[in-house]
């Protein structure tokens, strides 16, 4: 099983709580210019244009499927694959957990419109899945392209639904077939028993930009 380790969780204290407060720009690198408010109403309610697109989308796919269409989008991960090529995806990409969540509400038969209060996607660098993944690719004679991934970032879509992500040091120009190498040693290593609480969809290989460069079911 390569499911990740359970986050340990991290308080404040009540010092560091309230310097937070008084700083004009906590963790910003000491800026003091404030957002805008159009920027800040794009962060803020992001995730409710997203989860209205997903809503959307479930409700096509319910017309069309009926309660079918709720196992399969649902129990099988159709939502979750659906949201990395779901359209309009400047949309989609600002809360992509939100779009899944929307998309999952709307396809399940007699479910209510119950939409985020606050963001749903959450992404958390995993050190250790790296490490090891890493030390497999070295006993497996997969060191050449395990070598080119700098983070694994496991994006969290929800409570049980997360994908898994290697962030590289290829470029949208790279070899397609070095991408592809990657992809299948990473898929080959990665046995898919993600444990009771969560589980994992999709791998999705980026350029060190961030520019997705290839996904592929786990």
């Amino acid at each position: 099983m390569h499911a990740p380790a359970q986050a340990r969780p991290v308080g404040l204290t009540v010092a560091a709580a309230l310097l937070c407060l008084i700083t004009v720009s906590c963790g910003s690198g000491g800026s003091t210019t404030p957002k805008s408010p159009a920027s800040r109403t794009t962060a803020e309610h992001g995730y409710e244009a997203a989860y209205d697109a997903g809503w959307r989308e479930g409700k096509r796919l319910f017309k069309d499927g009926g309660k079918g269409a709720a196992i399969r989008e649902v129990v099988w991960g159709g939502c979750v694959h659906r949201s990395l090529t779901a359209q309009p995806h400047n949309v989609v990409e600002k809360d992509r957990g939100a779009w899944v969540l929307g998309c999952k509400q709307a396809v399940g038969s007699g479910t209510d419109r119950h939409p985020p209060t606050r963001g749903v996607t959450r992404r958390e660098s995993d050190p250790d899945l790296l490490a090891r993944f890493r030390s497999w690719a070295l006993a497996n004679g997969a060191e050449q392209p395990a070598q080119h991934v700098g983070q694994v970032v496991l994006v969290h879509l929800g409570d049980r639904d997360y994908d898994v992500e290697l962030v590289t040091a290829y470029t949208d120009a790279s070899a397609k077939a070095e991408v592809k190498q990657l992809a299948d040693a990473f898929a080959t290593w990665w046995d898919g028993d993600d444990g009771d609480n969560a589980r994992a969809w999709n791998l999705i290989v980026s350029a060190r930009d961030g520019a997705r460069l290839t996904t592929r079911n786990l």
